[in-house]
């Protein structure tokens, strides 16, 4: 007995996979933005942050980075939860043609989410190097894996490599309608 899967039950796979990570990247997002402004306000919730965080010695040791880290992370978590919610909408609107790959939304999709995975690299670098700057300073965080914001190179990579796919569904669409003007 042999099983096939097709590339429409790897997409409703892949679909409902978006669809949780998005969730659980929103969570994250809202979390971490509820907690950093209860924490701005009353110091006490810097100690109990978000999924176990601790802030406390950040907020002691200036308000204005602990502002600077927290909102560093904050862009960081929402680009990606924006990202997945460009992947959820592509899924959801039925952009995705099998017959014809090559189009408009889908080139216009690339190119949206290799700027985010950019953005992502960008502000990821950036709160990375805040962060180990204020460790340096003798600062207690938590660990840096915990705040979801390392991997800067990684972003950087993918954002290049969806620039050039960009590019060639912009090449394939060019062709495609050469195509379709010849005959």
């Amino acid at each position: 007995m042999e099983i096939k899967i097709g590339t429409k039950q790897i997409l409703k796979v892949l679909y409902v996979l978006s669809c949780l990570i998005f969730v659980g990247l929103c969570i994250d997002a809202c979390g971490f933005i509820f907690n950093s402004i209860y924490s701005y306000f009353r110091p006490i919730g810097a100690q109990y942050y978000w999924n176990h965080l601790d802030f406390s010695a950040l907020y002691a040791f200036d308000k204005l980075r602990f502002l600077t880290t927290t909102f560093l992370t904050i862009i960081v978590l929402v680009l990606k939860a924006i990202l997945f919610y460009l992947i959820v909408k592509l899924f959801y609107d039925k952009k995705v043609n099998l017959e014809h790959p090559f189009q408009l939304p889908m080139q216009q999709f690339i190119s949206l989410s290799a700027y985010l995975a950019f953005g992502i690299g960008l502000f990821s670098s950036w709160a990375t190097n805040n962060y180990y700057w204020l460790v340096s300073q003798k600062i207690a965080l938590p660990p840096i894996l915990e705040l979801k914001i390392e991997g800067s190179g990684i972003w950087f990579f993918m954002s290049i490599f969806l620039f050039i796919i960009a590019q060639i569904f912009k090449r394939g669409i060019e062709m495609q309608n050469e195509n379709d003007l010849t005959v």
